[in-house]
């Protein structure tokens, strides 16, 4: 996709940390813009931003993990807009608690938001996208959706599934010759709110019970990485530059997938699984 002026852009997750980025980036270059979010304060504070920055948007909370709010979603974008272009499937949340221990409830609800959410999402816009003869669709995995740590099972499982999915997606729209593209986000530490978040919108609420101590940790490690981490904004416009230059794979720290090729490695040598080790460590 070459062009973005006047395009539409859908982003879930769209009111704050990388969907709010990826706004803002598609803004920049000229596009029209549909939010969708669970938290109606920061939704209007980022619609609102935008919009006094000159950019036609609109807003509309939307629960991911449900297809009739996809199907509504996409029909307040043909509707303000009469057509849309690219779809990012940003919205995700995350516990982390041991596979052992962690409620089936919890399990359905992250693979219910971050891998249905973005089946729901490429079943119902990318035929809106065709019909608009250019377009792109994207969505949100992770650098666990390659790599696969401790306590963030049920996360883990649904970024491999976005990854399996929008790698599908490209390979079946390259075979039909068609003009849309598809990308996977993997990012490693954001600066985001999404440790906060998942435990706001937890149903039920609060953090699960179950590995107390351990999970304290773990969730506080995470949480200090993220804060450290890559702006979202700079993140937006790695996403809208791979949406430009046609790239599937959108690496924030590229250096990490250095632990893929240690794992594929492993795999041919001796069928051994290696330890996660994200950044590897430079030579004295």
């Amino acid at each position: 996709m070459q062009a973005f002026e006047s395009r539409v852009a859908v982003v879930t997750g769209g009111a704050s940390g990388i969907g709010l980025g990826m706004a803002r980036a598609f803004a920049r270059r000229g596009m029209n813009l549909v939010l969708a979010d669970l938290d109606r304060a920061a939704l209007d504070a980022a619609v609102d931003e935008l919009r006094a920055a000159g950019t036609p948007t609109i807003g509309r909370l939307t629960d991911v993990s449900k297809l009739e709010e996809i199907e509504a979603l996409a029909e307040l974008t043909i509707s303000e807009f009469g057509k849309v272009n690219v779809l990012c499937s940003n919205a995700g949340v995350g516990i982390p608690t041991s596979s052992r221990e962690m409620k089936l409830e919890d399990w359905k609800w992250i693979i219910d938001v971050d891998l249905w959410g973005p089946i729901y999402g490429l079943s119902v816009f990318l035929p809106h996208i065709e019909a608009a003869g250019e377009g792109h669709v994207n969505a949100t995995s992770s650098m666990a959706g390659l790599l696969a740590g401790q306590m963030m099972g049920a996360y883990n499982v649904a970024k491999h599934g976005v990854v399996a999915l929008m790698a599908t997606a490209e390979r079946e729209l390259r075979a039909r010759k068609s003009p849309i593209t598809a990308s996977v986000l993997c990012p490693g530490p954001i600066n985001t709110n999404i440790s906060r978040h998942s435990v706001e919108f937890r149903p039920g609420g609060g953090k699960p019970k179950g590995d107390g101590e351990r999970a304290g940790r773990t969730a506080a490690n995470i949480q200090a990485t993220l804060e450290q981490g890559m702006p979202p904004d700079e993140v937006g416009d790695l996403v809208a530059d791979a949406i430009r230059d046609d790239k599937f794979w959108i690496l924030t720290h590229p250096r990490w997938a250095k632990g893929v090729q240690n794992q594929v490695e492993a795999l041919r040598a001796d069928q051994t699984l290696t330890d996660v080790v994200m950044v590897p460590r430079k030579k004295s």
